[in-house]
């Protein structure tokens, strides 16, 4: 990549600003194709999208649904690596004023070097990296890499945690937390589980002002209203690509995400914050 190329990375807390709920919108990298991925990302920071994760394919997605599952499978089957999803972050982060994060499992890293990742993602413009299946137990050789090229490492807090995962986590995470919405695998769903409140207030006291976005199962506009009235954030993945799927010309997504977009500053502006 040569030296014009290379983008400053924007932190991912920039996304979370006060008295606006942020909008975390999830896009697996060559699903369907990387054309689709490049129109697709300026098309949802438009739309009202505060931060992108680009999800970099993996051929065992242990924590993702049928959605994710397939958009992974096609990304692979079309032949995109990591060095992929490298270069059209670079490609996109000039073209975007808000951050972006790679979602990829730990495999894809550690076979890539986490050091020469780490460097190249921050070249390349990306502000962090979320890795669903790295526990802070096992992170810190990747938090140092994180740290030596000024990336965030983003870890993950389930319903299930124990108090002293919380601890740890609230101590060690950067950018913002994770949250899962239930135990299981992602994917849109109907419902949110009866228990979320309960289970963000019980991070919330663990992490003090450190913000705190749910993913897992949000698809429309009155879940995310539900999640944003307690967390800080709002993260919908499979629902985006079910719509790329269904209009590849994005027209169906880009108002998903504005329909989303509109209910949480409804929110903010009904609370008069």
């Amino acid at each position: 990549m040569s030296r014009a190329a290379i983008a400053h990375p924007r932190p991912l807390g920039q996304a979370f600003r006060k008295g606006r709920p942020a909008l975390i919108a999830y896009l697996t990298v060559g699903y369907p194709d990387l054309a689709t991925t490049r129109r697709a990302v300026p098309a949802l920071a438009a739309a009202g999208a505060d931060l992108i994760e680009l999800g970099i394919p993996f051929s065992d997605p242990l924590a993702d649904g049928a959605t994710i599952q397939e958009a992974s499978f096609a990304a692979l089957e079309g032949g995109i690596t990591p060095a992929h999803c490298l270069g059209l972050a670079a490609e996109l982060a000039p073209q975007v004023a808000v951050p972006l994060a790679f979602m990829s499992y730990y495999n894809p890293i550690a076979s890539y070097g986490e050091e020469a990742f780490c460097a190249q993602a921050a070249r390349s413009g990306v502000g962090g990296l979320i890795v669903p299946d790295l526990p802070p137990e096992e992170g810190e050789s990747l938090e140092a890499a994180c740290a030596r090229h000024g990336l965030e490492l983003v870890y993950f807090l389930a319903p299930t945690s124990t108090p002293e995962r919380l601890a740890l986590v609230a101590k060690r995470a950067r950018g913002f937390i994770y949250l899962v919405s239930l135990t299981g695998v992602t994917g849109a769903r109907a419902a949110l589980p009866a228990g979320l409140e309960e289970f963000v207030g019980r991070v919330r006291r663990a992490a003090g002002p450190k913000p705190l976005a749910v993913g897992f199962g949000v698809a429309s506009p009155e879940q995310a209203r539900r999640v944003a009235a307690v967390a800080d954030g709002v993260i919908v993945g499979s629902r985006l690509l079910q719509l790329i799927k269904e209009d590849p010309t994005l027209g169906k997504v880009t108002a998903f995400v504005g329909e989303l977009r509109r209910a949480l500053d409804g929110m903010a502006a009904g609370k008069g914050r």
